[in-house]
């Protein structure tokens, strides 16, 4: 009986990957921007049926309590546009970033801003962090890393569904560089990669249980430590990137100049300092296009704090510059 439960189990694997593939086979066949449009459709229509919903316009709701309802829910659909977009150009990921830099002005779908950060990073014969958060679609700053040569390793979080997240990890593993799972051990992995001098990307925007305690949107919010850590650690220049949804199915990425963290009074890099930095960078970039985050996520869990809440808003002031599309 277990040896049959195993053999079903494989067996239904199997056919929903050949599903998953089908599918992407009729997006790639739509093309991007169709494919784009129908995702945004799809997931902006069926958004108020979906219970994690409620927890968007929640969200939502707390980070701005200026705006009223509609404007609320106006968000919320607009995030829901996003995350069907991006799940629908997973099938054109080997071909979306078209930008070329001896070449900017010529048509394409991207655009760059702060080419000359990417490469310095990629000469410098150093270790580097690149920092990021799930704005528009996020995938594209570890493709333009593989695109001009420079040693990145991205860490990214498996999607849940195993057919999906096996799909998925043939297309990055194909327009991508190096790939690390965020699992039990990935610390190890990731060490590895900044002492033998390349890069680390992760997205720093989503709940960690056992982390440090930073205030995001104005309210305290558990960040995992890591990259703090291996700044403090490797005394490398770190990096915030993000990708901008623009008009006519367009995209622009900005990468910021290399961040002055804060120091403790050893004069080494402070963990929760620059944890603190990083996501008041995040925050602005959120505020000003927050039609374009992944809101559904439950990002705020005050009941796992354990201990104090440190002072956020002494922790807040003077964290970040403010770095805005250009």
């Amino acid at each position: 009986m277990r040896r049959l439960k195993a053999l079903a189990a494989r067996l239904g694997a199997t056919v929903m990957i050949g599903l998953v593939r089908a599918l992407f086979g009729v997006l790639r066949w739509l093309g991007p921007e169709r494919s784009s449009d129908l995702g945004g459709w799809l997931l902006r229509s069926v958004s108020p049926l979906i219970p994690v919903n409620r927890v968007a316009v929640a969200n939502i709701r707390a980070a701005f309590p200026e705006k009223d309802e509609a404007e609320i829910r106006r968000i919320a659909r607009g995030a829901w546009d996003n995350l069907g977009r991006t799940a629908a150009e997973y099938a054109h990921l080997g071909t979306l970033f078209d930008w070329d830099d001896r070449n900017p002005d010529a048509p394409s779908r991207v655009e760059v801003s702060g080419i000359d950060h990417f490469i310095a990073l990629r000469d410098d014969a150093r270790p580097g962090l690149i920092f990021s958060t799930h704005l528009a679609n996020w995938e594209l700053p570890a493709i333009c890393a593989q695109v001009y040569g420079l040693d990145t390793t991205a860490v990214f979080r498996a999607p849940n569904d195993p057919a999906i997240a096996s799909v998925v990890h043939e297309i990055r593993s194909g327009a991508m560089g190096g790939l690390a799972a965020a699992k039990q051990g990935a610390a190890f992995a990731m060490q590895n990669v900044l002492e033998r001098d390349g890069h680390l990307g992760m997205l720093i925007d989503q709940h960690f249980t056992r982390g440090v305690v930073v205030p995001f949107m104005g309210r305290p919010a558990l960040t995992n430590p890591i990259m703090g850590k291996f700044a403090r650690r490797f005394e490398c220049p770190v990096h915030g990137v993000r990708v901008i949804r623009l008009p006519g199915h367009r995209f622009r990425l900005e990468l910021t100049p290399p961040l002055d963290l804060p120091r403790d009074a050893g004069g080494e890099i402070d963990v929760a300092g620059a944890m603190a930095m990083m996501t008041a960078v995040v925050e602005g970039w959120v505020r000003e296009h927050p039609e374009q985050w992944l809101w559904m996520h439950r990002r705020w869990r005050p009941n796992m704090i354990r201990g104090p809440i440190p002072d956020l808003a002494a922790l807040a002031e003077g964290t970040a510059p403010v770095f805005k599309a250009t």
